[in-house]
């Protein structure tokens, strides 16, 4: 691939963590309080039941239960602790945590995808997980357990939904807007149960409300892993990983212009950091691995409707 074509493609794909890094404004300045399954399961299902409707092709063989895995890991699971997190922590400690991702995705990789572990790789998910912490952690920050646990798991759930999918690849014959939408509604499918006995549905919504859920279900879903599923089809799964450390600067930049929040050579200096290692992390010596072929399955494979 020419070097112009990588590059492309990296900026494209960083076009998702660069609007995910409004999620935490969103989520604290328009949605309802306290309700973390009802922003997943908004921000999900609707997307995909779009882009499933638009497709017109549902999966079939082994990619039943794949698309199920792959909706769970990179869709309801993600985007549930994902506002677990946003409700329970300030929304740099969660930064900072779900920073860890690009480490897991080393090593995952490593394991699934016989990816080499590099001394460059190994430096800049340092420099990273520093950088974040010196853009976004305060010294005031809470730090509430179940938060805490919540951005862990997510940071996990999510890497392991990029190996996942960089191992099985997008089956032959499927678009990305396809592929997409099936990963969606999936995981909009899965959290809708949990939803209903968690939380119930809302008595009254208010427009502010419907606006930050419209926003994250377009924006934030149907654009935002159209692009991101391209990526990680053209990139190499820790480079993917990587642009995920955009999302911080965003939301710096996003609480700096609608918040009144100021960034202090301290914090300009983590975001410079960041930007060093996502750089860093797109160098590679070697081609990327081509990940397994994915098992046979018997034809037809897909069907429409």
């Amino acid at each position: 691939m020419r070097r112009g074509g990588i590059v492309s493609d990296i900026g494209v794909t960083a076009l998702a963590p660069a609007i995910w890094g409004s999620t935490y404004l969103v989520t604290t300045e328009l949605l309802p309080a306290g309700r973390p399954y009802l922003a997943a399961v908004a921000r999900a299902l609707p997307a995909g039941l779009v882009l499933l409707a638009f497709g017109r092709v549902l999966p079939r063989g082994a990619w039943i239960w794949r698309a199920l895995v792959l909706g769970t890991l990179n869709i309801g699971l993600f985007f549930l602790l994902l506002f677990i997190a946003a409700y329970r922590l300030p929304g740099g400690v969660a930064a900072l945590i779900m920073s860890f991702q690009p480490m897991l995705v080393l090593v995952l990789a490593a394991l699934l995808l016989r990816d080499r572990i590099r001394p460059l790789h190994l430096a800049a998910c340092l420099l990273g997980a520093t950088g974040v912490a010196l853009l976004v952690l305060r010294p005031t920050a809470v730090l509430d357990p179940i938060g805490v646990a919540a951005a862990l798991a997510g940071a996990a759930s999510m890497a392991s939904g990029i190996v996942l999918t960089k191992r099985w690849a997008r089956p032959a014959g499927v678009g990305v807007l396809q592929f997409t939408g099936w990963q969606l509604t999936a995981g909009g499918l899965v959290l809708l149960p949990v939803t209903l006995a968690v939380e119930g549905l809302p008595s009254h919504l208010t427009g502010r409300n419907l606006t930050g859920l419209s926003y994250l279900a377009v924006a934030g879903s149907l654009f935002g892993y159209a692009v991101w599923f391209r990526g990680i089809d053209r990139l190499p799964a820790l480079a993917v990983s990587f642009l995920s450390l955009v999302s911080p600067i965003v939301a710096s930049v996003l609480g700096l212009i609608f918040l009144d929040q100021r960034l202090n050579l301290t914090q300009f200096i983590g975001a410079l950091i960041i930007i060093a290692a996502v750089a860093l992390a797109q160098l590679r010596s070697s081609p990327p691995s081509t990940p397994p072929a994915p098992a046979p399955v018997v034809p037809p494979a897909l069907t429409s409707r």
